[in-house]
C-alpha cells in the first residue's frame, strides 16, 4: 500500500498548544512529534469543517485532533477514510434508534414465542400450595372486571351442581386426572361464558345455564372446562400473561403488581387456548360425560346453538376467536361421542333427571328489577 506523508498540527484537545507533527497515512494514520505517537485508526476518524485548504480531523473517540494543508494528502486521506465524512451526532442516533428496534423486536419475539415455549415447561412445575392463593387472588381480579357479579347460591339448586361436579370427576382425583376436584361458582352474568382458573377454580356465567337445554349440555361445558383444569392450561396462560406483561413492563418502565394482577385477570377472561387445547378439552369433555351417563355429543348441541344465537350480534361473545371453527369442532365432538366408551346407564337417560335439571336452572333466579349487569363483559368464552 502506497504510503503518503505531509505535515501538520496535532492538538490534544485539553490545552490550546500546538504541537508539529509527521503525518504518515497507509493503512493507518499516523502521528509523530518530538514526545508524541499516535497511531489512529482510519474507522475512527471524522473530519471538522474547515476553509480550504486547510483539513481539520478528529478522533471519534476523544478531544484530539490534527490539521494540515495538503490537498493531495487530503484525498489520499479522504479515499481510504470511508467514515470521514459521518456525523458522529447523527451516527449515534441512528445507533440508538436501532438498537431500540432491535430491543423491542427481542421483547416482542420473547412474548410472542419465549414466553409460550417457558409456561409450558413451567406449569407442570407449579406446586398446588402456591397455584390455591393464585387462583383466589386471579378470581378476585376477574370478578372485578366483571363488575362484581353477585355469586349465584340457591341451596337446591347448589347442591345439584355438586353433584354434577362429582359425577363428572368421580375417579380422576385418585388416577391423576385431576389433582383436587374443581370448585365451581355460578355468577350472575348476562353473557354466556364458563372460564377456568388457576387452583381448579371454574366459573360459570349465569347465561350459560340459561341458554342450556338439559343437563348433559350444561355438563358438557363444565367438563370442558375440567379438561383444562386437567391440562394446567389455567396457570399456563397465567404464566404466559405474567410473563408478557413483565417484559412490557420493562420497556414501558411500570413494573407494579396492580398492572401485573390486572393483565392476568385479564388474559384468563380472554384465555385462548391453542387449537390443539380446545381439542383436548373437548375429548375430557366427551369421556367424562358419557362415563357419567350422558350424551358427550351435547356439547356440540350447545355450542352451535350458542354461536347462531350470539356470534353475529354486534358486540357479541364469541367462542370463536380463539377455538377451532364450530362445524368442525361439533362434528368432532359426535364422532367421539360416537366411538367413545360409555357407562352401563341406559344410552340417553342423560346425566341428570328432569327434576335436578329443573332444579339447578334455578341456580341463579332473577332478581327484582332484573339489574343483570353487563359491566366487562368478557371477550371470548369456553
Amino acid at each position: 500500500m502506497e504510503t503518503h506523508s505531509t505535515t501538520g498540527t496535532f492538538f490534544d484537545g485539553v490545552t490550546a498548544r500546538p504541537w508539529p507533527v509527521t503525518l504518515r497515512l497507509t493503512f493507518r494514520l499516523e502521528i509523530l512529534g518530538e514526545d508524541l505517537r499516535r497511531d489512529w485508526s482510519l474507522l475512527d476518524l471524522r473530519v471538522a469543517e474547515t476553509a480550504p485548504p486547510l483539513m481539520r480531523v478528529l478522533h471519534a473517540e476523544g478531544q484530539e485532533s490534527i490539521e494540515f494543508a495538503d490537498a493531495a494528502f487530503g484525498e489520499a486521506l479522504k479515499a481510504r477514510c470511508p467514515d470521514l465524512h459521518r456525523s458522529e451526532r447523527q451516527g449515534g442516533l441512528t445507533r440508538l434508534v436501532l438498537w431500540s428496534v432491535a430491543a423491542g423486536m427481542t421483547v416482542v419475539l420473547a412474548a410472542l414465542y419465549g414466553v409460550p415455549a417457558a409456561s409450558g415447561l413451567l406449569a407442570p412445575l407449579v406446586p398446588g400450595a402456591l397455584e390455591a392463593p393464585l387462583g383466589r387472588s386471579v378470581e378476585t381480579q376477574i370478578v372485578a372486571l366483571l363488575g362484581d357479579p353477585p355469586l349465584c347460591n340457591e341451596a337446591p339448586a347448589r347442591a345439584v351442581l355438586d353433584r354434577l361436579t362429582a359425577r363428572l370427576t368421580e375417579g380422576m382425583t385418585k388416577d391423576g386426572a385431576l389433582p383436587p376436584v374443581p370448585q365451581v361458582s355460578v355468577r350472575r352474568h348476562a353473557v354466556a361464558n364458563a372460564m377456568a382458573l388457576p387452583g381448579a377454580r371454574v366459573i360459570l356465567l349465569s347465561d350459560i345455564v340459561a341458554k342450556a337445554r338439559n343437563g348433559d349440555e350444561l355438563a358438557g361445558i363444565l367438563a370442558h372446562e375440567f379438561g383444562h383444569v386437567a391440562a394446567r392450561d389455567p396457570i399456563r396462560a397465567v404464566i404466559t400473561a405474567g410473563g408478557t406483561s413483565f417484559l412490557l413492563s420493562l420497556v414501558l418502565g411500570d413494573l407494579t403488581g396492580s398492572t401485573v394482577l390486572v393483565t392476568i385477570g385479564q388474559a384468563a377472561i380472554s384465555a385462548g387456548y391453542s387449537r390443539d387445547a380446545e381439542r383436548a378439552a373437548d375429548a375430557f369433555a366427551v369421556a367424562a360425560v358419557q362415563r357419567a351417563g350422558g350424551d358427550g355429543a351435547a356439547l356440540a348441541a350447545i355450542l352451535e346453538r350458542i354461536t347462531e344465537t350470539e356470534d353475529e350480534k354486534p358486540g357479541a361473545t364469541s367462542f370463536l376467536r380463539s377455538h377451532p371453527f364450530t362445524a368442525e369442532r361439533a362434528a368432532r365432538i359426535r364422532a367421539l361421542a360416537r366411538t367413545g366408551q360409555v357407562s352401563d346407564r341406559p344410552s340417553g337417560a342423560g346425566i341428570l333427571s328432569e327434576a335436578e335439571w329443573q332444579s339447578l336452572r334455578g341456580i341463579c333466579p332473577e332478581p327484582e328489577g332484573k339489574g343483570v349487569g353487563k359491566k366487562g363483559a368478557p371477550s371470548e368464552k369456553l
